[in-house]
């Protein structure tokens, strides 16, 4: 792609997000959602490949219904209080609508089919944006308006994004789509907790991006589209594939990693609240995300030549490992002992 072209890209991408997340009237969030959107789709169907195109239809023909959806819950509500600000969402039927289109455009369950096959036909460094950059500005209007929200629905998407997405990563082969899945299961966690913490979950967000960032970044350097290149990236980077698995467990949740950290407060919380059946419900089903995380890990570290794979055995990467992706996994593994910290600025 052109850098010119790509430049706009990336800068009206910004644009989208900071016009979103920093509105207070819904027309105006409305826009940079739609901002996002458009610029998105080029950098999706840039290879030209059949799988990329179908992606980007996909992915334009879901955020536009869901768009449509923010915008008719915002009227809807206009009509009945007279209200376009973002924080008066008082109306009961504009709530159900705006918490369906906001999981449409999130990818939560039962809405979530189009994000495996949108990542699938992305490349990498694309899925990165997918999965990290494109959720922020829902995100930010799940926050806004989670006072207004029904917990009951959001709780009962939240542990079905838990279940899916844990239980239809198992039999994945591609890296890509084990990160989608992963990606349900997370949102998952987010979406149990904001009608309680907000701010809880936008800081799970926070460092669910981080993790999930530094595991595409490693990708992209390894060049790991599917498992059985990931079993011979260990001749080509070692110590890349050390860190992969470090953050691969990281981003399961295990101790003493930077992801136990979201995961154990928001276990505490949801206990505080009286929840602990759907706290130890979605602890449980977390152990199906753990399986295949293990399970990329494994493939990236432990199946050392001579195995049975049919891939091409390649020697060293050429290209020195990037800084932020240093910077990126570093973070993804020690930040857990700073946690008091964090809760204060919290």
């Amino acid at each position: 792609m052109n850098p010119q072209a790509k430049l706009i890209f990336t800068a009206s991408l910004l644009l989208g997000t900071t016009i979103t997340i920093s509105s207070n009237h819904w027309i105006l969030a409305w826009a940079g959602l739609e901002i996002n959107t458009l610029a998105i789709l080029p950098l999706i169907s840039k290879s030209h490949h059949p799988r990329a195109v179908e992606a980007a239809t996909k992915y334009f023909l879901v955020q536009a219904a869901a768009s449509a959806l923010v915008l008719f819950s915002s009227m809807t509500n206009a009509w009945h209080t007279g209200q376009w600000d973002i924080g008066q969402l008082t109306d009961p039927t504009s709530c159900l609508i705006l918490t369906s289109a906001l999981a449409m455009k999130l990818g939560l369950v039962p809405f979530h089919f189009w994000f495996p096959e949108v990542l699938q036909g992305s490349s990498l460094s694309t899925g990165l944006l997918l999965s990290t950059v494109m959720k922020f500005p829902p995100i930010t209007l799940l926050f806004m308006t989670s006072p207004s929200l029904d917990p009951t629905l959001l709780i009962t998407m939240a542990l079905l994004s838990a279940a899916l997405g844990g239980w239809m990563g198992l039999n994945q082969t591609q890296t890509r789509k084990i990160l989608a899945f992963s990606s349900i299961s997370h949102l998952g966690w987010m979406a149990i907790i904001i009608s309680y913490s907000p701010k809880l979950a936008l800081l799970n967000f926070y460092l669910y991006a981080l993790m999930t960032a530094a595991v595409f970044l490693s990708l992209n350097s390894m060049k790991a589209l599917k498992l059985s290149t990931l079993m011979t990236a260990w001749t080509k980077a070692p110590a890349l594939s050390t860190m992969l698995m470090l953050t691969l467990l990281s981003l399961a949740g295990l101790p003493p990693l930077t992801g136990f950290l979201p995961k154990w407060l928001i276990i505490q919380e949801l206990t505080k609240q009286e929840m602990a059946p759907a706290a130890t419900i979605i602890s449980l089903l977390s152990l199906l995300g753990l399986f295949f995380y293990l399970r990329l890990a494994y493939c990236a570290t432990i199946t050392l030549p001579p195995h049975t794979t049919n891939h091409i055995k390649q020697w060293r990467i050429n290209e020195p490992i990037s800084p932020m992706t240093s910077i990126l996994t570093t973070m993804s593994l020690v930040l857990l002992p700073t946690s008091p910290l964090i809760l204060s600025i919290i």
